[in-house]
This record gives structure tokens, sequence and C-alpha cells, in this order.
């Protein structure tokens, strides 16, 4: 079982990037990002150069953000970043021949990949044959832990599964009485999902928590999303007429967020997590921030917004998420690592407890409250997988 539910982690992962954005109609193959016209403000000297590789703007934005942030920090002499084509699972061969081309680039010396979709493995074992030593990081694998954990230094993975604990103990703290999961059955149909979903429910039991299973339309059904968001519009003040406000809610459905926020906040309701906990997921749109195009990407900029209308409308205290994006993290961390390593700084290419430092810096510098990170190394079938890192983020409280 412990297997099979490693295995959907990856399956899941995938999904998640297809379902949190809209992805692209574009045929065309990612093509490499031009590199900025005028130097970095703040760039390092020295001679070294990583790459990273994303998905384009259109199938998600929050990693392509976070590499331009990283080229605008340090410059297109020590930054080159490429993206993988939007139709990934259709087009592999694209994406690996995009990670030879950073390998191929005189003086990279480390690459990061975010997201590690599909076709990475392939990418990073013809990159090695050129360059040995070259570093590679995978941030939110989209392949099976045994096959990307072999072939990438360092495998950066939200840990799914663990959330099934920390969200309850999250609904707790903010003083929710009654825990609602909303899903469907094929979401349902996933291990990994059904097995969280039996998280939820034991630690509610466990808190005195009274759990609510509610099975909303599937947004790929005969009503579509469109449909789910008006179950979902409908259903919460049902809810917590019924059960009162100190009830909290959760959806599987990334599509769901937008009206799951809106009516939390219209009913006074709790909140602790968006099913990818970001500041970015859910809650812009939800609360109708405009974004100025310089903020795009600025998760302190978001922070300070969202927190401010929650606070106007009264709710301080009861919606919550992580204070960071997992996928940014993984880009801004990651490539810090990896300057380090190809400035000579780290010589051990899978230092768990200096990545996680990273990200700890990273977390402090958009949020200077910072959050814990916890990192647990993947054990599959007895197996321990210490390339292989489960990443959990303490959570912000708007």
């Amino acid at each position: 079982m412990k297997k099979i539910l490693t295995l959907l982690l990856a399956l899941v992962m995938v999904f998640s990037l297809v379902a949190c954005t809209p992805a692209s109609e574009s045929q065309e193959p990612a093509e490499e990002t031009p590199a900025a016209e005028e130097p970095a403000e703040t760039g390092d000297e020295g001679d070294w150069k990583i790459g990273i590789l994303t998905g384009t703007v259109s199938q998600n934005e929050e990693e392509y953000r976070a590499a331009q942030n990283v080229l605008a920090k340090y410059g297109p002499e020590h930054v080159e970043i490429m993206t993988y084509p939007d139709k990934f699972m259709d087009e592999q061969e694209t994406t690996i021949s995009n990670i030879v081309t950073l390998a191929q680039t005189p003086g990279i010396e480390a690459i990061v990949i975010v997201q590690a979709v599909p076709g990475v493995s392939a990418g990073i074992a013809q990159a090695r044959e050129i360059n040995p030593d070259i570093l590679i990081i995978g941030g939110t694998p989209g392949e099976d832990p045994p096959e990307i954990s072999a072939q990438a230094d360092l495998v950066l993975a939200a840990d799914e599964l663990a959330m099934g604990n920390t969200v309850i103990a999250q609904a707790k703290a903010m003083g929710a009485k009654t825990f609602v999961h909303y899903s469907f059955p094929r979401h349902m149909s996933y291990a990994l999902l059904a097995a969280r979903r039996d998280l939820f429910r034991e630690n509610s039991e466990k808190e005195g928590i009274v759990f609510i299973e509610r099975d909303a339309p599937d947004p790929t059904g005969d009503a579509g999303l469109p449909g789910a968001q008006q179950f979902i519009i409908e259903d919460v003040p049902k809810v917590v007429q019924e059960y009162g406000k100190d009830t909290a809610f959760f959806s599987t459905n990334c599509g769901m967020q937008i009206p799951l926020i809106k009516m939390v906040v219209e009913t006074g309701a709790l909140y602790p997590q968006p099913c990818c906990p970001s500041p970015f997921h859910g809650f812009p749109a939800a609360l109708d921030v405009e974004v100025p195009e310089d903020k795009k990407g600025d998760v302190s900029y978001m922070i300070e917004t969202v927190s401010d209308i929650i606070a106007e409308k009264g709710m301080t205290g009861r919606l919550s998420t992580w204070p960071v994006p997992v996928a940014m993290m993984f880009v801004e961390a990651g490539a810090e690592y990896a300057k380090d390593y190809a400035q000579g700084n780290i010589t051990d290419k899978q230092d768990a407890n200096a990545m996680k430092g990273y990200m700890e810096a990273y977390v402090k510098e958009v949020y200077p409250e910072g959050a814990e990170i916890t990192i647990t190394p993947l054990v599959e079938s007895g197996t321990t997988y210490p390339n292989y890192l489960m990443i959990l983020v303490g959570f912000l409280n708007f």
C-alpha cells in the first residue's frame, strides 16, 4: 500500500500541474527565454553559471516568475533560463533536448528543474554524458520516485500525504469544531487523495472535530467547472448555517478554491489551507486583487495585500496557507544551492541540511516572521531515498 501511495504521489503532482493552471493550446516547442538586456543590479561577481528549466508562464506562472526573479538578481551572465513545452506529456523529446542544451552551455555547472515532468530523467541521463559532475535539482517530480531519484542529485516534493496531519492541526489551532472535505469520486479514486482524506477523518476524530465528507460535482463532468463552482457557492452557506462559523473547509480541486474562499469570507467560516498551499492559490481572484505588472511573482506583496483585505473584512486569523508557493521556493532556494555548488562552496550534491537552510532563508526573505521547514526523506517499501526530500512548510495566518 505504501508503495502505491508513493507512486501515485508523483502522478497526483502532474495532475495538480494541469488542474491548477490553464494549459496553452500552442503546439510550438518551448524556446529559450530571452536574456535580460540590462545587467542585474545585485549580480554576484565571479565565474559561475547555472541553468533553470521551468514551465511556461501559461502553464505555471509561479515557477516561471521565480526563475525570472533569479535572473533579475544575478543577471544573464550567471543564469540561463529555458522552459519545457506546455504539452509536456506529448513533447518529452523537447524537454530532454532543452536539458541537454543547458548542459552543453559553456560554464553551466548546475541545473534546477521545476517541475520535473516526464522526460526529465532521460534528459538528466543525457546531460550527465556531457558533464558527469553537473548538479541536477528536480522539484515537484512527475516521474516514479525510484526513477527520478536515481538521476537527479536532489528531488524536492511537497509532502501531500502528511498534510492529512498538518491541515487538521491547523484547523484545530484556528478553533474549528467541524471540518468539511469537498471532493468527488474521480479524485477519491486516487489512492493518495483517499489516504489523505482518511487521515483528515482520523485526526479530526482525535481532536474532537466533526468530520463531514461532501460530494461535489466533478469539474470535468457535464456541468463543467462552472457547475462545480456554483455548487460550492450554494453549499457553503448551508453548512455554516447548520454547523456554525467555526467550520473549516477544504477542497481537493484547484478550481473550487476561488468560490470556496469567497464563501468562507462571506459566511465568516474557516479556511486552513488551499489544496495547493500558496498565497497565490485562489486568494487573489477570490478577493479581487489586481496585481500590478511589477508585482507579479512578488510573494511579500501578495501576503501584505491579502492580509489587508482579510483584515478589512474582519476575518483576520480565519484563513491561512503556506507563506510561500512551494514551486517558487524550489526554484529560488534550489538556485541558491546550485550557485553555491558552482562556486565551490558546497561539495556534497545531496546535502539536505544545506537545502533546508536555503529554504528557510527564502521563506524569511519574503515572510520575515519565518516558518518552520520540515524535510523527510522518502521511504518506500523499507528503502530510504535520502535525496528524495518530502517538504512541509509552517502556516501563515492571514
